[in-house]
């Protein structure tokens, strides 16, 4: 066959810009104009009469979980509506009234498709039956559920080995869906599971899990209520995590003091309008007391600083650090000194870039408080050194002997909503002899001992031709990993390509030799089995499992739930020839959470009471347990200093999120908290670099990054003068992740860097 062409508008530069407008940043989030944004996004795409009783059962008690962040509820929910602006955003694009049908198929070709931006594709509306691209077809044509089953089987089946097979997860799928997908897996016999996880906080849980055994934060929302200080580390929670702004209010109401550490300077940080109050129609509460305008992987230096004159008020007094808490629970505190006292202030305060007088005033903060709270997502964890940037957080935790304790601990923010579930429930590339051996016992076959792919691994395994058969259970694959092009390679390579999926995305337009879209049904929908509604659990981003239980009419009445969908598959695959009943359990969703019991630690009488408004999972920092640590204490890391050696025309590029979107799903086209309108193609760059380099406002701009002999282009992209360190620029993904290389990752975690791009920038032709 002749390979369909992929056209990526990036490289090409065929761009038309949607005709951009800037204004002055926002100096606060939230407020009574999120109100009118959130209300106006779901009702354009959901109606008049859809939207307020949707969003009165979101993140309340027995109704449906948001299907966008990980952010806990808190116990006592607001009656006005416990949901943010980016909530209601994608509930209003999960439950949306548009729809991609048989006819849309028929008018569109793949390669057409292909050739649309992101927030096109995504505006297409919900998918609404079963679709199949055959091998020499150009537009996808519906077919029966149960061919679409056989034609997975019977691919699967072709296969010379299981891991020629890849099976992706996304963190919107529910634990009973993640559970089931890692056991039908393993029964095929590969844990070649990549999930989400790779690409975002899989830095964390490698950090978390050498210092302190697990990979999970130690924090409950409560202790944010309680803490004297709290850090906020790379993230931007007024986009990304709005809910957390509530948290954040009550701790500085109760007394408590926010730092927030980040090149920008973002709203969400800056002042927050709580839309559930009365003051916030009006003068909000500011949120940071103090500011830190880290440079670029700035981090581990700033970091080191910080501490470095902590331990300097502590020689004095041996009052700054909890001596006590260090001798009884950690390793290797003589030994972090030690290295800590080989940098010099010069160094540490050059290679951070942050005003010494804001560093100090971090420090005596610090140095008064032991009730501190530690929160990052990104920002953190995708660079070379992500893993190290994670545990300089911890380093400092265990100075301050700040874990185990009310007030005080990790706090790992997670984006997608189950993401933290689906690791918890067996998602996982590495092997797990625990729950190897509880899946013999209860399900009668012999799990596979070789480790898998992580998301890197499996790219390229596929574009080396060595996996052949790549299934998504949710997520937008293409759109989230680095390298987009050779990504997009690897996909066609493979001789079938499948997406369990709500709504169409750039995934499924860069199909294998034959593919199939499966629709499934949304987060916020009722799931139905002979007249009786079933419910789904989930886990926050603090290890909470809770129930999720869908209320709007389905998009259409040909959509299965997830676990059916994979039962379904599982059963065309063994033909009943094997020790488990797939349909039966895909059908029984309490069936799948006894399983889930009597494999998984902490999962006994889930159902029960995940209804009974939820539970915490185990967690042993929590206990100050670290039994399973080498002698069986909680680990100082030695970290190094990351080395850019940029020259003079060189850039570190971070990878962004505007306020119209959520990980790769494109809501809008506007970033109202940072000012820019109507337009995505843009770079934020430092006043004079811009001066200095000839380059005007609104300047077009290709952006090049240079790894290994091999250029990568992201073209024509709008310069837009912002307030961020010199020699650092931000740009939006998907759209820059063309620039990150597939072999530019994290040492241990193998998250991408797309924190920290080393590129140039020339001026468009």
């Amino acid at each position: 066959m002749t390979k369909r062409k992929y056209r990526d508008i990036s490289t090409e530069g065929n761009i038309k810009f949607s005709g951009i407008t800037l204004k002055e940043p926002e100096t606060y989030a939230a407020g009574f104009k999120a109100v009118k944004v959130a209300l106006k996004h779901a009702f354009k795409e959901m109606g008049i009469t859809r939207p307020l009783g949707a969003l009165s059962h979101m993140n309340q008690k027995g109704g449906f979980d948001c299907p966008s962040c990980a952010w806990p509820d808190p116990e006592h929910r607001s009656k006005l509506g416990e949901y943010c602006e980016n909530g209601a955003k994608a509930l209003a694009e999960e439950a949306t009234t548009k729809r991609v049908n048989t006819d849309f198929f028929k008018k569109y070709a793949v390669e057409e498709l292909s050739t649309w931006t992101d927030y096109e594709i995504g505006k297409s509306g919900r998918i609404e039956t079963p679709m199949f691209l055959d091998t020499e077809s150009s537009n996808y044509t519906p077919i029966s559920w149960q061919d679409a089953f056989n034609i997975v089987a019977e691919e699967l089946q072709l296969l010379n080995s299981p891991d020629e097979a890849i099976f992706y997860t996304s963190g919107r799928s529910s634990n009973e869906a993640a559970f089931l997908y890692g056991l039908f897996a393993r029964a095929f016999g590969t844990n070649n599971m990549p999930d989400c996880s790779n690409m975002c906080h899989e830095s964390s849980g490698v950090a978390l899990g050498e210092t302190l055994g697990i990979g999970k934060g130690s924090v409950k929302l409560e202790d944010l209520y309680k803490a004297e200080a709290i850090m906020v580390i790379g993230q931007n929670p007024g986009t990304n995590h709005p809910r957390m702004l509530s948290a954040l209010e009550k701790c500085k109401n109760n007394g408590g003091h926010i730092i927030s550490v980040n090149p920008l300077e973002e709203a969400g940080l800056t002042r927050f309008k709580n839309p559930q109050e009365v003051n916030g129609f009006f003068s909000g509460t500011a949120i940071s007391n103090i500011h830190l305008p880290v440079k670029i992987n700035g981090d581990v230096a700033l970091l080191k600083l910080i501490m470095k004159k902590l331990a300097i008020l502590d020689e004095g007094n041996k009052e700054v650090f909890d001596h006590h808490f260090i001798e009884k629970y950690t390793a290797g505190y003589q030994s972090f000194i030690n290295h800590l006292n080989q940098f010099s202030e010069e160094e540490l305060l050059n290679q951070c870039g942050v005003n010494e007088g804001l560093i100090n005033q971090t420090v005596a903060l610090l140095a008064k408080n032991k009730k501190i709270i530690i929160c990052w997502a990104m920002g953190l964890t995708q660079h070379k050194n992500g893993v190290e940037n994670i545990q300089e957080c911890v380093n400092l935790l265990l100075l301050k002997g700040s874990l185990g304790k009310p007030g005080a601990g990790t706090c790992p923010v997670r984006g997608h909503s189950n993401v933290q579930g689906d690791r918890t429930v067996g998602i996982m590339h590495f092997v797990n002899e625990k729950l190897n051996e509880n899946i013999k016992k209860t399900f009668l076959f012999d799990a596979p001992t070789k480790e898998g792919f992580d998301t890197v691994k499996a790219i390229k395994a596929m574009h080396e031709e060595r996996a052949k058969v790549f299934v998504a259970l949710g997520g937008n694959f293409l759109s989230a990993a680095s390298d987009t092009n050779y990504t997009a390679t690897a996909l066609q390579n493979c001789n079938l390509t499948v997406h369990i999926s709500t709504k169409l995305n750039r995934s499924h337009l860069v199909p294998g030799k034959k593919a199939l879209i499966l629709p499934t049904l949304g987060r916020s929908e009722q799931d139905k089995k002979n007249g009786t509604s079933r419910f789904l659990t989930v886990e926050n981003s603090m290890g909470k499992v809770h129930q999720t239980k869908g209320i709007l009419k389905p998009a259409s009445s040909n959509l299965k739930s997830e676990p059916e969908i994979i039962g379904g598959i599982a059963n065309a695959y063994f033909k009943g020839e094997h020790p488990v009943n797939w349909l039966e359990l895909s059908a029984n969703y309490h069936l799948i959470r006894e399983k889930m019991g009597a494999v998984l630690s902490g999962f006994k009488k889930v159902s029960e009471k995940s209804e009974a408004g939820g539970y915490y999972l185990p967690n042993n920092v929590r206990e100050l347990d670290f039994s399973m640590l080498p002698q069986g204490k909680a680990q100082f890391t030695n970290c190094n200093l990351p080395l850019h050696n940029l020259n003079e025309n060189e850039f570190l590029l971070m990878t962004i999120r505007s306020h119209d979107q959520f990980n790769t799903t494109i809501y809008g086209l506007n970033d109202r908290y940072r000012g820019i309108y109507n337009e995505r193609r843009v770079v934020l760059m430092n006043e004079e670099d811009m001066k200095k380099h000839q380059l005007k406002k609104l300047d077009i701009v290709d952006l090049v990054s240079n790894y290994d002999g091999i250029e990568r282009i992201a073209k024509q992209f709008l310069v837009v003068p912002y307030k961020i360190p010199k020699q650092n620029l931000a740009a939006y993904f998907p759209e820059t992740n063309v620039l990150i290389p597939i072999n530019q990752y994290a040492d241990k975690s193998y998250t991408p860097i797309s924190k920290s791009i080393k590129v140039s920038i020339k001026k468009a032709k």
